[in-house]
């Protein structure tokens, strides 16, 4: 497993165990804390990344459809659930109580499943919804549910680019969807990136909630790559540029206090936190008594 941890990073650790939850969300404020490797072979080529709630981990599939794969947050296998019939998987999403919404891309239809772990469950046997045509390997790339309206977000990833909010009736198998973004022509790039492969609202973060972040998304580009929290109208409000970081990353998740999570097809975690603030002088003199520790213990290769 690789792990990476800045020093920062493990400052706040020994400082303030638990973190606090973001009131407002800036993209220039954070920074890589972390890089995991997923397991490989359940979690290959992941390609998207949801945060469950109601158990605080992280669920992740692969673009081959095999499983659907709960770890924690440092990646760590806990269990597994085997798909099967399906091509294509590149969008995953937690919806409460133990069901998520997953995507065929191609397809661009939505499955609604219940996870049991060391369960299975077939394409064929689950309710859908059809968000769109049958198209190439350029259809829906992620789709996020906001828990304040029970609407979903997905994104096409290009020719055209797409940012769609839809009610998504899996009892009817029907769907209402508008286009949030609409491109100016197939080929233009919405936010000024080569395609959009991950999608997450910010609604799942309780602190935003009646904010002005509320009904922000956090968009991600693979082949840009660029990670950008956006309006619903389009309006780019902050950025982090990822392309020193991973070529192949593309699913992107938030939990509660506002840690972002990206994954890669290698497959990779990566982990995005805020930047603490300046410590008040009694603290920061703490810290710096404690630097001698700390300094050690990141040189020390973390035991996994």
């Amino acid at each position: 497993m690789k792990f990476t941890l800045g020093a920062a990073a493990l400052a706040l650790a020994f400082a303030a165990p638990v973190q606090a939850q973001i009131a407002s969300l800036d993209l220039a404020n954070y920074s890589l804390v972390a890089t995991y490797d997923l397991p490989a072979a359940r979690a290959s080529e992941a390609s998207a990344v949801t945060w469950n709630w109601d158990s605080d981990t992280l669920f992740v599939v692969g673009d081959e459809g095999d499983y659907v794969v709960e770890v924690n947050k440092q990646g760590q296998l806990i269990g597994s659930m085997n798909l099967f019939g399906f091509d294509d998987t590149e969008g995953l999403t937690y919806v409460g109580n133990g069901q998520f919404a997953v995507v065929e891309e191609r397809l661009q239809d939505v499955y609604l499943f219940s996870y049991q772990a060391g369960g299975a469950v077939g394409r064929n046997n689950l309710p859908s919804v059809s968000v769109g045509p049958t198209v190439g390997n350029i259809g829906l790339e992620d789709i996020s549910y906001d828990p304040l309206s029970g609407r979903f977000v997905l994104v096409k990833e290009k020719v055209p680019q797409a940012v769609y909010d839809a009610a998504l009736d899996f009892a009817n198998g029907s769907a209402s969807v508008t286009e949030l973004v609409p491109p100016a022509n197939p080929f233009a790039q919405i936010f000024g990136t080569l395609d959009l492969s991950g999608v997450q609202v910010l609604s799942t973060v309780q602190s935003l909630r009646g904010t002005t972040d509320q009904d922000n998304l956090l968009v991600f580009s693979q082949e840009t790559p660029r990670l950008m929290e956006v309006s619903r109208s389009g309006q780019i409000l902050s950025s982090f540029d990822f392309s020193a970081i991973a070529g192949d990353a593309e699913g992107v998740t938030i939990d509660g206090n506002g840690v972002i999570y990206i994954v890669g097809e290698t497959p990779r975690l990566y982990v995005l936190a805020p930047t603490p603030p300046v410590p008040e002088p009694e603290v920061a003199a703490l810290m710096l008594a404690g630097l001698g520790l700390v300094g050690a213990f990141a040189r020390r290769r973390m035991p996994v």
